[in-house]
């Protein structure tokens, strides 16, 4: 069973999340492949998708689109799973997905769309991005829940032993 797990990063914070899932199927026996949806050309030879995005502005980031695009057909013969990561805070903000997670998902038949909180750095944004994150007041800090991350990882990796 070989399972890509691929997500769209600005700044690191979503492709951790990737890796964590990914180290996760591994534990449980799957092989993965972790990369960015831009490096991927083809998804022949894998037996399930999961696909996040960071979130700016409630949206995912252009990548993410662009590699379901590219990759409708194939996704869609696939198990699939979304998670997005962005909300910060206690509790987070905002709550819910991002609006084109839901069109996404339904698109694809995604097994399930999972929003996890996010991290933000003032220190690693530009001029610009500061200005935005300032003017909506978003909290500094990290808000990645790494134990929901490895469950709903765990999750998925019984899914797929279910359907082999």
């Amino acid at each position: 069973m070989r399972v890509l797990v691929t997500a769209a990063s600005k700044h690191a914070a979503t492709s951790d999340i990737a890796t964590a899932i990914a180290e996760e199927l591994s534990a449980a026996g799957i092989e993965t492949t972790v990369a960015s949806p831009e490096s991927v050309e083809s998804l022949e030879g894998y037996d399930g998708v999961i696909l996040g995005s960071g979130v700016y502005a409630g949206r995912w980031f252009g990548a993410a689109k662009e590699f379901v695009d590219r990759n409708a057909t194939a996704l869609a013969s696939l198990p699939v799973w979304l998670f997005s990561s962005g909300p910060l805070g206690e509790p987070l903000e905002p709550d819910g997905g991002p609006a084109d997670a839901a069109p996404i998902a339904t698109r694809l038949g995604a097994r399930s769309h999972q929003v996890f909180g996010g991290r933000l750095d003032r220190n690693h944004l530009s001029l610009g991005e500061r200005a935005i994150v300032g003017l909506v007041r978003a909290p500094d800090g990290d808000y990645r829940p790494w134990d929901e991350i490895r469950a709903w990882s765990a999750g998925i990796a019984q899914d797929l032993a279910a359907s082999r």
